[in-house]
């Protein structure tokens, strides 16, 4: 919900046009259609969904590396090996898994999850672990709800594809054996970083995404839900406009062109295409720009000589690239007020006013942000704050590894480089 009062021109700093003509004004956006957005790739050309067409390179995973082991398969050496890297308990849980794999042939085999694990090192070198010395299994890392405890999850490789979350036919199954119910285990199973990946081949598939009236978060959400990917798995140049009809290039880790081709038949409103591999994944500003075509409608003017003065204008002297009001944000706590409290150095309220309680905001969390700002208990924030508030979950899960430490909380947070473009944080 927006905020009750808008922000007008002149609190933005808008004072005055840059023509002295009058101009002539009309509706922007009346349809999402009315707005097309091509991004522009750093080499110049424009990305358009112009092809449907799979690589030439061959990525096929070998499905012996796949398939479950065989009952009479010793693992007892590999075991040895995972007790020394992780010891008795997760020793014991992977051999029941690995057991039931076996006996099961996989079909219907719920993962498990290891001990907690604070250290990024070691989890690493689990997952590497994992990767060379039983194929057939997939881990990802799961999240405890305290927002700061970590656990790697192991799955049978045949399963990790689809998730719960994916339409896989594990939807609606009961869990079982997976320890307690505070670990973060029902989102989509992050399948990234086959083992068996070609040498001779780029490991980041980078694809066109074409998409309408869709935000390019909202449509890579649908995207991973349907692999089993987390959103973090793609990576892009840049958001485009969600009213809008928009394409743009994405990379992804180590899929197969041919599990995106396939989901086009499931999409809506969104189409997937243009398929290569590279070696590097996108990361934001890696583009030249965008090339906008845009609608207007209900124009209205002194006369038709008048649009064509002030447009022939807008080709010969351009305009000048202002932040419009749309980038102060739509909360009742404009955006631009966290970016002067960081120009000013003043930390704390920078993280005050992304916390506080604000109008328009739906009654539970508004609830969650009242009961923080008075008794400043972060567990109780970060259990009831929804997942989609990013920036505050990422502010108060550092603030409760380094208590007072408020600017390093903002370094942490995505909302510091999304809302003030240009301003660098003291090192």
């Amino acid at each position: 919900m927006a905020r009750s009062t808008s922000l007008s021109e002149a609190e933005a700093g808008i004072s005055c046009f840059a023509s002295s003509l009058p101009g002539f004004r009309g509706v922007l956006k009346h349809r999402y259609a009315d707005f097309i957005v091509h991004e522009v790739a750093r080499d110049g050309a424009l990305v358009q969904l112009t092809s449907f067409d799979l690589p030439t390179e061959s990525v096929g995973v070998n499905e012996e590396d796949k398939a479950a082991p065989s009952a009479e398969a010793d693992h007892s050496q590999a075991l040895e090996s995972f007790r020394s890297l992780c010891g008795d308990a997760d020793c014991n849980a992977l051999r029941g898994l690995l057991e039931k794999v076996s006996g099961e042939g996989g079909g219907d085999v719920s993962p498990v999850i290891l001990s907690p694990d604070a250290d990024k090192a070691h989890r690493s070198e689990v997952h590497n672990f994992f990767k060379k010395t039983f194929k057939f299994l997939v881990t990802d890392t799961v999240e405890h709800s305290d927002g700061v405890q970590k656990c790697i999850r192991v799955r049978f490789g045949s399963e990790a594809g689809v998730g719960r979350g994916a339409g896989g036919r594990g939807r609606g199954r009961k869990r079982k054996n997976m320890g307690s119910s505070d670990w973060r285990d029902g989102r989509p199973f992050d399948s990234r970083g086959s083992s068996n990946w070609p040498d001779n081949v780029g490991k980041f598939l980078r694809f066109h995404l074409y998409k309408e009236n869709k935000d390019t978060q909202e449509a890579l959400g649908v995207i991973g839900k349907m692999l089993g990917l987390q959103p973090r798995s793609f990576g892009f140049a840049g958001t485009k406009d969600k009213r809008a009809v928009t394409t743009q290039q994405v990379t992804v880790f180590k899929v197969q062109a041919s599990k995106l081709l396939a989901l086009n038949k499931r999409l809506f409103g969104i189409k997937v295409g243009n398929f290569c591999y590279v070696k590097e994944g996108l990361v934001l500003g890696q583009l030249t720009g965008n090339r906008f075509t845009i609608t207007l409608r209900g124009v209205t003017a002194e006369s038709e000589d008048m649009i064509k003065i002030a447009v022939d204008g807008l080709g010969k002297n351009g305009f000048i690239n202002y932040y419009g009001l749309q980038r102060f944000g739509s909360g009742s706590i404009p955006t631009h007020l966290v970016g002067a409290a960081l120009l000013r150095g003043e930390w704390k309220v920078a993280v005050n006013l992304i916390l506080d309680p604000r109008e328009g905001e739906r009654d539970d969390i508004n609830e969650v942000r009242k009961r923080y700002k008075e008794h400043g208990d972060i567990d109780m924030a970060l259990r009831n704050f929804p997942r989609h508030l990013v920036a505050e979950r990422a502010i108060l899960q550092c603030l409760k590894k380094c208590p007072g430490n408020h600017l390093q909380a903002l370094k942490g947070t995505y909302i510091v480089t999304k809302v003030i473009c240009g301003i660098m944080l003291p090192v």
